[in-house]
């Protein structure tokens, strides 16, 4: 592999590593930190797999569980997220898998049973989904970095005038 030498030490060139928790790479894609962000709120849900499926709770609260134990761990620098159609599928999808096992399946009136549809699982949790949600936290990093000093370079960066 490539790399460059500095002062006597060769510092070898990689196309991806992880940096504060987030998968940096040379494409600058966010497609790997998706599929990892994804895997991890399998594992946060999945690790409290028997509150969620417990009868002694409510639904109620095993959505507020769900918002406040996994979803995080899934959004996690989501503020720097370019959602592309692809990412939303994924992430709308992971949504829906945790929602339906939180809500369980429907009764019919004939007494069969059928999975929940994604517009009832959207009426359940008040169209608050992941997407919005990102959205929102990514208009929340836009007010902070709007209120820094002028000669922050963070809003310096924001705003295209690095120099």
């Amino acid at each position: 592999m490539d790399g460059i030498d500095i002062i006597q030490t060769h510092l070898e060139q990689v196309k991806s590593f992880r940096y504060l928790g987030s998968i940096v790479n040379v494409n600058n894609s966010i497609d790997e930190e998706i599929k990892g962000r994804i895997s991890l709120g399998n594992e946060a849900f999945y690790a409290n797999q028997d509150l969620f499926k417990s009868k002694l709770l409510s639904k109620k609260s095993k959505l507020r569980m769900y918002q406040t134990l996994v979803r995080p761990v899934v959004t996690y620098a989501c503020e720097t997220w370019v959602l592309k159609e692809n990412i939303k599928s994924k992430l709308r999808v992971f949504e829906r898998k945790v929602v339906r096992i939180i809500y369980g399946p429907t009764k019919e009136s004939d007494g069969t049973w059928r999975i929940k549809s994604n517009d009832e699982l959207n009426r359940l949790i008040g169209n608050k989904n992941i997407i919005k949600y990102i959205k929102a936290q990514r208009l929340a990093w836009f007010g902070h970095v709007h209120r820094m000093p002028d000669n922050s370079m963070v809003k310096k960066y924001m705003s295209g005038h690095p120099c």
